[in-house]
């Protein structure tokens, strides 16, 4: 059963709605790229696999934990779970898999590097995986859930050291997605006014972790309360593609080997 917290966002939480339809639009944008066999690493709830799961011939899910969701789909016999912690990736053949699916993990693995070269590996010859991740310069605060963050150049550079090719796109939003941003910048900063010494970038993740995931929740709760009309028209179609720059919310990678 996966730990409750906010890094685990649930389709059935309102307050977590607009950052939900975010991570699920990229469910949709591989949906449209995928087939053959699949490896998605880090599935989470689960929330992403109605999607993926009939365009793949075979499912593969690794994660520390087993969700509803994917319990349901290994009892119908739709795909394979591996519950286990990441790098290396267990029990996955060398060339086995024709691609690999990852949506907001790698900022949480150490061995970033080492799952990348593990993505490589298992892939078929010009398999592809497919990444996202957030952009740093868009982060709000330190998320001290995260090992690291990455900016479009930082993440660019690491794939070109270890895949064939890759393409950079970023996840954008429209005017409404932009409103619910701004209002979230400045209900952060008014947290965040009080952190005279800086020591959300000082102290242990640890230490932080905890006070962080309660004010997360209840900054995405009075969000909610305040700007309910506005949250409540945010969907997948006010979210796009497009070629990253530092403005992109999250970084979306498809690298090939």
């Amino acid at each position: 059963m996966a730990i409750q917290t906010a890094e685990r966002i649930s389709p059935y939480e309102a307050s977590d709605k607009v950052i939900f339809v975010r991570s699920f639009f990229a469910y949709l944008e591989a949906a449209k790229i995928i087939r053959g066999t699949v490896l998605e690493i880090g599935s989470g709830m689960g929330y992403g696999l109605p999607e993926l799961v009939p365009k793949s011939t075979e499912y593969i899910t690794v994660d520390k934990y087993q969700s509803k969701l994917v319990e349901q789909y290994v009892a119908e016999g739709k795909l394979r779970f591996i519950q286990t912690t990441v790098p290396p990736l267990s029990d996955i053949g060398d060339e086995s898999v024709d691609f690999v699916v990852c949506f907001q993990l790698i900022e949480h693995i150490r061995k970033d590097r080492i799952l990348l070269h593990e993505i490589k590996r298992v892939l078929k010859r010009g398999g592809k995986a497919i990444i996202t991740t957030p952009n740093r310069k868009m982060s709000l605060t330190r998320n001290p859930w995260h090992i690291r963050e990455y900016t479009v150049s930082e993440f660019q550079k690491m794939l070109s050291g270890i895949f064939s090719s890759h393409t950079i796109y970023g996840v954008y939003g429209n005017d409404k997605v932009t409103a619910y941003y701004e209002q979230n910048k400045k209900s952060v900063q008014r947290i965040t006014r009080f952190d005279i010494f800086r020591l959300q970038y000082i102290l242990p993740r640890f230490l932080l972790k905890i006070p962080y995931d309660i004010l997360n929740r209840m900054n995405r709760k009075k969000l909610l309360n305040n700007n309910t009309g506005l949250i409540s028209e945010i969907s997948v179609s006010d979210y796009s593609l497009k070629p990253a720059d530092d403005y992109c919310y999250d970084i979306f990678a498809i690298a090939e080997k």
